[in-house]
């Protein structure tokens, strides 16, 4: 009798291959620092995009009288709710919420009752007043609530840092790329014309124009995005002299295809390592020139809920403690995440970093 063949029933699975881009964000996802870091980050800006809804003096419904009112989409006078005047009405006068508490009558308000330019008529000490119940981090020191302040402030450092990264990327890798991919003479010409740029005193630039124009955000983003790409510049270009030389860029050149399309869709993808490394301290960067510029007076109009004015504030009242202490723990957390952040992306981008 012949003897029988045992076939096993259980099968090797092959082995997945990965992405570049996936075992780099597994790489990431390994350093706990970095990737809750991200999350942290990340749910407080979304939080902060719905400030309104969060941290508002107008109440999300009113029930008055049998009807629905919905004060943070419409305004409505104060004659609406039983008041003497046409006037916007002010939800946090005693008056209105006695209007609207008697019964059959009903309120939402948002967790935080105040708004960003709100002023607390009603506080029952001098500003700026100390934490207490009815405003949780204290005011400032023109009766503004500091919980409001903080989030609305935290939210415009956050995207102009984001709208500045993002401007200075955009520009850096255009010029970085001409630079690199050409060379000789084109290289030469722009990178005498970046250092020349460079040279150029930008504090005074702001100064000036300053004087000459109202201060706005769309303002400080374009002058700080007129000098903010050109170290970004140097790491692209360093990047498309070394890739130009490749193999694959030949193989290119050899099949006929265009100089855009080997710049964009052959070298920029293997050059974008430093350009995604440098993303999270470039955002902290763009965070400490918003803050440091709204602290001189050279940022964002007066009144503007700004980190910076915060500051400002608490240097200019040092017994209101609760101002300096809240504002610089928001700040330090703040670049505490993005760094923790950049350093984890960085040793994830590192190709010496083997998978586990």
């Amino acid at each position: 009798m012949s003897g029988w063949i045992r076939v096993s029933s259980s099968t090797e699975a092959p082995p997945v291959h990965l992405s570049p881009g996936r075992r780099a964000w597994r790489r990431f996802k390994r350093n706990k620092l970095g990737f809750w870091s991200l999350v942290i980050f990340v749910t407080l800006l979304v939080l902060s995009l719905f400030a309104e809804l969060i941290s508002n003096d107008k109440p999300w419904v009113v029930r008055y009288n049998g009807n629905f009112y919905f004060p943070l989409v419409t305004s409505y006078p104060e004659k609406t709710f039983g008041g003497d005047f046409e006037t916007e009405t002010d939800f946090l006068d005693p008056f209105i919420r006695q209007q609207i508490s008697k019964e059959g009558n009903w309120s939402i308000y948002p967790p935080n009752p105040y708004g960003p330019k709100t002023l607390n008529y009603f506080a029952k000490e001098p500003n700026p007043s100390k934490p207490t119940r009815a405003n949780l981090l204290g005011t400032d020191d023109r009766g503004r609530d500091m919980l409001a302040q903080l989030i609305y402030g935290f939210r415009l450092s956050a995207l102009f840092a984001l709208a500045l990264t993002m401007t200075g990327v955009a520009i850096g890798v255009i010029s970085g790329a001409i630079q690199g991919f050409f060379a000789g003479k084109v290289d030469l010409t722009l990178q005498r014309f970046i250092e020349i740029w460079d040279s150029m005193p930008e504090l005074y630039l702001l100064i000036i124009f300053s004087a000459i124009f109202s201060p706005s955000v769309a303002l400080l983003l374009i002058l700080l995005s007129l000098f903010g790409w050109t170290g970004l510049s140097s790491y692209v270009r360093a990047e498309f002299l070394r890739n130009r030389q490749m193999d694959y860029v030949r193989a290119a050149r050899a099949l006929g295809v265009g100089n855009g399309r080997i710049m964009w869709k052959h070298i920029l993808p293997n050059s974008m390592t430093p350009v995604i490394t440098f993303l999270p301290f470039r955002m902290s960067g763009a965070i400490l020139a918003l803050t440091s510029l709204d602290f001189l007076g050279l940022g964002v109009p007066p009144g503007t809920p700004s980190l910076g004015e915060l500051l400002s504030q608490g240097k200019n009242n040092i017994d209101a403690w609760w101002i300096s202490l809240s504002t610089f723990a928001v700040l330090v957390i703040t670049l505490l995440l993005l760094t923790f952040m950049g350093d984890a992306l960085r040793d994830a981008l590192d190709p010496r970093k083997a998978d586990a």
